[in-house]
């Protein structure tokens, strides 16, 4: 027998459909956490950065905004494609809302830094725990989040995988310098991780981010982490993620990073 849910959900219009590569990624609390360690490492090193210190709450706690980020993103992966484009639209009137106090808006430029990040840590992250995307899985990745900035009426978003790869490059390039403001974050991640899981922190940046990065940010040339990953993986496969999770991660935040899992 069919019943009405099951109805309801196979006629729903997804913002993402179920199957997708973007699901599998943002689904994986330990590819989100990957995500958000490259982010951490490049949002630092924007020339916009200052409008982070504006408000205030990233440096105050930027473990407490990574997960309201993340928040927002899955609500706009995992739902309808109405109450996805809704959360679009909040986000872009609370941007706006920031603008308007300021006095003057966040530049473009900034707005496609941000989701070129989304892009490639996702890809990055998902291939350094798991294996290499397909051409069509990256183009996926991609499609996604060019919706999510079509939303928000970022202009100049490129219309395919190939072309953002060039744009890429050109913000990577153009777009990043080392300011009071990186050193600032970077005291903050210290003051909330300790230090060997900032240490540990900045190895999984070194693996993660391009050279244009680890380069202004003088991370490992050579990380340990890369070696050990393939142990992380086994760990995995026998069960022992949650052991691994508690040596890595501070012990008030492991409720709220296994609530990534979907």
């Amino acid at each position: 027998m069919i019943t009405n849910d099951y109805r309801n959900c196979s006629s729903m219009s997804f913002f993402v459909k179920p199957g997708s590569i973007t699901r599998q990624i943002w689904g994986d609390a330990d590819v989100i956490l990957l995500v958000f360690a490259g982010s951490a490492a490049e949002f630092a090193l924007n020339r916009a950065v200052d409008w982070l210190f504006y408000t205030g709450k990233l440096p105050a706690d930027p473990i407490a905004r990574l997960f309201s980020t993340v928040r927002y993103a899955q609500d706009i992966v995992f739902s309808s494609d109405e109450k996805a484009r809704q959360a679009i639209a909040r986000m872009s009137a609370i941007h706006s809302g920031v603008e308007q106090k300021r006095g003057y808006q966040i530049p473009d430029w900034a707005y496609r830094d941000v989701l070129y990040m989304l892009i490639d840590y996702s890809i990055r992250a998902f291939e350094t725990l798991h294996h290499p995307l397909t051409d069509i899985e990256r183009e996926d990745v991609f499609a996604t989040f060019r919706e999510v900035g079509a939303g928000m009426h970022v202009p100049d978003l490129p219309t395919n995988y190939a072309d953002w790869r060039i744009d890429r490059e050109t913000h990577l390039n153009r777009d990043l310098v080392r300011s009071e403001f990186t050193d600032k974050l970077f005291q903050r991640y210290r003051e909330q991780l300790g230090n060997w899981r900032y240490d540990l922190l900045r190895q999984a940046q070194a693996v993660l981010v391009p050279q244009q990065v680890s380069q202004r940010l003088a991370l490992p040339e050579k990380p340990f982490l890369t070696h050990t990953i393939g142990l992380y993986k086994v760990l995995n496969t026998l069960g022992l993620r949650s052991v691994v999770q508690r040596v890595l991660l501070p012990t008030e935040y492991l409720d709220q990073i296994r609530g990534l899992d979907r």
